[in-house]
């Protein structure tokens, strides 16, 4: 398939070269709270150099990870295969994220304010009735964001490099360098790049599910999904109705353990599905979400196909000497939503902030106790979080009544509410007792009746 240049998308954006106005929205987002610099007293000074650390990867983790360290002073390396690469993402961030990592809004294409949960038996419930004037679910086509973070770290100072990362040479004493073999591709030595060596005194793996540099470090394996996407353009006056809609359509036809999505791009939308269970049917799965959608994509042109391995869960170790796991390399995608750009991005930044913390920004060597600060905190804030969520996915993605279930469950006002709460603040929303009280009768409630219905479904079976 040949590549397709997207055109820029002004509709629903102001320029980042613009300043943007006051408003409501600038006043809900605290300035980054700037971390305290303190060295171990036992590292050792680095003499006539700062501390050189080599990014892998170029997404949302590695490029938050790249720009942090280089703004601190660090010799910055990024090394990043494909620059131009589309992730098959369904691209949407949280409002959060956009004043936490100070995005633009030009390079987010669409705002969603409403979305629709499809049920296995077509019932569609609208979401999206509690949120604010301000509020809204940020759509972005990754090879946008990551180009952003790339450039943004690059201005810093960081050095980028379009090279395929190999393998690299472990230390064998603490103060000795990694040493990191890649393939450089700078267009001067032909399509077959050229073999080049990198020597540096930390590394951060962000270079996805296939990741290299777990493979380094002995990280181990974890269960990964396959996401599977097509961008379709659809007519114009169909792409009105995905103005600020996103849908989301689950039953045993579209995945057994995911969902389908319909997510609005630029001038195009995104369709596509994931599983862990089923990975040679992903293509089936695929099919039945734009069956499920056709009347509403009809006439659609599929412009692009992408697909990918997405983590399931943690790996064993994400941390090695002073080699560090981020993002999808670290595994760390939410079961249930499959959201992974925002934690992508934060694990990249934590990393390196512990990274800049430990080596009195760049002036000293750090080590593996400097870079576990980074685990501890990420384990501490975000542990729950993933455990709540694979819990949602193994009581409701179980069977077609029990997605029933959950799709009536999303009709509250007050899930809604605290849904959208957490999701977009990445806070923990503080819940009223009695209105928990209810919606725990009432999923039990909804969980009884599908069960029941599963029951009969099985009768009718036999």
């Amino acid at each position: 398939m040949s590549s397709i240049a997207f055109k820029p998308f002004h509709g629903l954006r102001r320029s980042s070269a613009v300043p943007t106005p006051t408003s409501t929205t600038t006043t809900l987002y605290k300035p980054a709270v700037k971390f305290h610099v303190s060295a171990a007293k036992t590292s050792p000074k680095l003499s006539n150099r700062n501390l050189r650390v080599a990014i892998i990867g170029g997404g949302p983790a590695g490029g938050s990870a790249t720009e942090t360290l280089a703004k601190a002073g660090i010799e910055t390396f990024l090394i990043e295969r494909k620059l131009d690469n589309c992730k098959p993402c369904g691209g949407a961030i949280p409002l959060c994220m956009v004043g936490e990592f100070d995005l633009p809004l030009d390079i987010i294409d669409r705002r969603v304010t409403k979305m629709k949960m499809i049920s296995p038996s077509n019932i569609a419930v609208d979401i999206g009735q509690t949120l604010k004037p301000h509020e809204y679910i940020g759509m972005v086509r990754r090879e946008v964001l990551d180009a952003y973070l790339r450039d943004r770290a690059k201005e810093n100072g960081a050095n980028v490099i379009n090279g395929l990362f190999l393998k690299m040479d472990m230390p064998k004493h603490w103060d000795e360098p990694y040493v990191l073999h890649y393939t450089e591709y700078d267009g001067k030595k032909g399509a077959m790049g050229a073999k080049a060596t990198l020597e540096v005194d930390a590394v951060i793996g962000a270079d996805g599910a296939n990741s290299r540099v777990a493979k380094a470090i002995n990280a181990g394996d974890y269960d990964y999904a396959i996401a599977f996407q097509e961008r379709i353009k659809i007519p114009d006056d169909k792409m009105v109705y995905y103005e600020n809609l996103a849908e989301m359509y689950v039953g045993d036809d579209v995945s057994p353990d995911f969902y389908g999505w319909v997510f609005p791009k630029c001038d195009h939308v995104a369709v596509g599905t994931g599983t862990v269970t089923h990975k040679n049917d992903i293509k089936k799965f695929q099919l039945a979400t734009r069956n499920r959608a056709k009347d509403k994509i009809l006439g659609g042109k599929i412009i692009r196909v992408e697909a990918h391995p997405i983590p399931e869960h943690p790996r064993p170790r994400r941390l090695s000497g002073r080699v560090a796991l981020v993002g999808d390399a670290a595994g760390y995608v939410t079961k249930c939503s499959g959201e992974g750009i925002y934690f992508a991005a934060k694990s990249g930044r934590m990393c390196a902030e512990a990274i800049v913390e430990g080596s009195q920004n760049g002036k000293k060597m750090v080590d593996e106790g400097d870079l576990r600060k980074y685990l501890e905190k990420w384990d501490k804030k975000y542990w729950p979080t993933y455990k709540v969520l694979d819990v949602l996915q193994k009581v409701f993605y179980r069977s077609n009544p029990a997605r029933e279930a959950f799709v009536e469950m999303c009709a509250d006002e007050y899930v809604q509410k605290m849904t959208f709460d957490s999701y977009l603040y990445k806070t923990v929303a503080p819940g009223n007792p009695l209105e928990d009280l209810k919606l725990a009768v009432n999923t039990i409630g909804s969980l009884v009746r599908a069960n029941a219905l599963r029951k009969e479904m099985e009768k009718l079976n036999v």
